[in-house]
């Protein structure tokens, strides 16, 4: 697998870079700063330094198997770096073969949530992170309107820094039940395995541990 990963210098993105080398992967780390690239030099890693907006990441993007955004707000300021990011490769990829994951967030409603999840926990939660989950919304429907491009958003629940589990629960459309967080090691793997799965193009799936 030949793959690019947006958002290589944050905790997930810097995860799924050293696991798809650990697999055997040619990867292409996409940055803005190379300075707070974390994975150490390797063979098979390249490093290409853009902006979300710089017309040269279509560079970065083409011609590769598999495209994994994992980007992700520092703070609770408004922002764009999802949404801008993803229109980016969405105008890049537009009737190519290659798959595009991108990280979403289990808090946006679903399919199928419980009464006091719909009326009182995610109301509560989007209004604390409602700039971060506005910009999250704004990449799904990007996706969504979208359906020459191979896409699949994964909405994982609360992330910890915990070690890697041995299982992953996993729902298509809908929220995982009574499970509320799930490792960032966990999510990194599973955003590569979604890359490889074509049951996942044009879906929506969230992921909780096992």
């Amino acid at each position: 697998m030949k793959i690019t990963v947006l958002g290589a210098s944050g905790r997930i993105g810097g995860l799924a870079v050293r696991e798809a080398l650990a697999r055997g992967w040619h990867v292409t780390a996409v940055v803005r700063d190379p300075a707070r690239l974390t994975v150490p030099a390797h063979p098979r890693l390249d490093v290409a330094v853009h902006s979300l907006t710089d017309p040269g990441l279509a560079d970065a993007v083409t011609g590769r198997d598999a495209v994994v955004l994992a980007l992700g707000p520092t703070d609770l300021k408004p922002t764009t770096v999802n949404s801008d990011g993803t229109r980016s490769v969405v105008s890049a990829l537009r009737g190519s073969q290659t798959r595009f994951v991108v990280v979403s967030a289990s808090g946006l409603p679903a399919e199928g949530d419980s009464l006091v999840s719909r009326l009182l926990l995610k109301p509560l939660l989007g209004a604390v992170l409602r700039n971060g989950y506005a910009d999250l919304r704004r990449m799904e429907s990007i996706l969504h309107e979208a359906p020459e491009v191979r896409w699949t958003i994964v909405r994982p629940t609360r992330l910890t820094d915990k070690p890697a589990r041995e299982r992953v629960r996993s729902e298509v459309g809908r929220d995982v039940r009574g499970s509320f967080q799930i490792p960032r090691a966990n999510v990194a793997r599973y955003l590569l395995d979604a890359a490889e799965d074509e049951s996942l193009v044009g879906k929506t799936v969230s992921i909780s541990q096992g």
